[in-house]
């Protein structure tokens, strides 16, 4: 028997006509992810197979187990004897070890001609079972071990009780789209979920030097590079936002102040996002939790662009959004602390209705087309992934 890693697809094999080429962009993610770990991947409509050096094994299973559009990830083992007597003689190879009291045989037949039914291979091994190990029993509704096999036409597959995978679609099937990232807890996760509906995506990130620090930037490409586990990279835009945001507080009224700073950075990012052939933007807004995220200031400040903004977190309060960063490893890179742009400067009383006139007259107050062309003129792209970028190394 040989050990392979096994890829159920679970929501991917409901796209019939098109599964081709989801199943496609799966196996190049996959493949991605494993980096320089030699590997061969093959794969039919019902399962991915990867094949990698036994040594390499766990380490390989880590890194798929972050690739989106797979449902399960299972180290399993396949042998090219189809006979019944093999068969539960394999069986028992693998389990005699195991530590278990209760167990189930579930067998099922993408090979029709076998001339055995599925439930019928299911007895005949769970007795063969029971009869060379003492003290355990079979348990059909909750059983301790899932032994699992599939007679296919050239072969037999065994796996036990897999690992859950993160579901969604491949990464890139879906499009590109400009995360709007800061150093908070919210966007990381934003960036997450898109990733998750098989959105690719790159970030933008605006700093402020010297009233944000460099502490500040290198939290935000920690937290790109945590997002690139599950995008294999990240392309980060670093805006220097500085001269627009002195020039705002200068001569805006303050309590317009996020209102006419957000307006810039939509305007920047949609440009950004246009240059790079992103779709759409990302941002981790949620409904009425600061003074910019109220219906009525999205609506102002969203009305400055024409590109669509999808906000994955809307609709969440803050503790589901912080009980989903831990759970992808960013709420203790987002806790660190360092502020950002968007956090200095607030005014004691914001205004929470905003007025598209008021915002507009505001706005011709300063030379605001000639700052934005500036800003992007000069920024800085940062590549993170798979393969490190070095000159982060010593900081991160």
């Amino acid at each position: 028997m040989k050990k392979i890693i096994i890829i159920k697809y679970g929501e991917l094999s409901t796209k019939k006509d098109n599964i081709n080429f989801f199943l496609k962009a799966l196996k190049q993610n996959v493949s991605n992810s494993l980096g320089n770990i030699k590997h061969t991947i093959s794969y039919d409509f019902g399962r991915m197979f990867v094949d990698v050096l036994e040594d390499d094994i766990n380490i390989a299973l880590d890194r798929i187990k972050n690739v989106f559009g797979i449902h399960e990830v299972i180290i399993g083992y396949k042998d090219a004897n189809i006979d019944i007597e093999v068969i539960k003689e394999n069986v028992l190879n693998l389990v005699k070890d195991k530590d278990f009291k209760t167990f189930k045989v579930l067998t099922k037949r993408s090979d029709k001609n076998y001339p055995i039914k599925s439930m019928d291979v299911s007895k005949m091994v769970g007795g063969y079972i029971l009869k060379n190990i003492s003290n355990i029993k079979v348990d059909v509704h909750n059983p301790e071990l899932l032994i699992e096999i599939e007679i296919r036409k050239d072969e037999v597959l065994y796996y036990f009780n897999g690992i859950p995978g993160l579901g969604g679609y491949p990464v890139g099937t879906l499009g590109k789209g400009l995360l709007m990232l800061s150093g908070g807890i919210d966007s990381p996760v934003a960036g997450y979920l898109a990733i998750k509906r098989g959105v690719k995506i790159e970030a933008i990130y605006f700093e402020s030097p010297p009233h944000t620090s460099e502490a500040a930037k290198n939290k935000v490409i920690k937290l790109a590079r945590t997002l690139a586990k599950y995008n294999t990279t990240v392309k980060l835009h670093v805006i220097n936002f500085t001269k627009i945001q002195e020039t705002i507080l200068r001569n805006i009224p303050h309590e317009y102040l996020i209102t006419i700073m957000r307006r810039m950075m939509y305007r920047i990012s949609a440009i950004i996002a246009h240059n790079n052939k992103c779709n759409i933007l990302i941002n981790g807004e949620s409904i009425g939790q600061v003074a910019s995220q109220t219906l009525t200031s999205m609506r102002v400040i969203n009305s400055v662009i024409k590109m669509p903004v999808i906000r994955p977190v809307a609709c969440f309060d803050k503790l589901e959004i912080i009980d989903l960063a831990k759970k992808i490893g960013t709420y203790e890179i987002s806790t660190l602390p360092y502020e950002d742009c968007c956090t200095i400067f607030v005014p004691d009383h914001p205004v929470i209705n905003p007025s598209s006139i008021k915002a507009q007259e505001y706005e011709e107050l300063i030379p605001y087309k000639e700052l934005i062309h500036e800003a992007i003129k000069g920024h800085e792209v940062i590549s993170v992934g798979i393969k490190e970028d070095k000159e982060y190394e010593d900081i991160l």
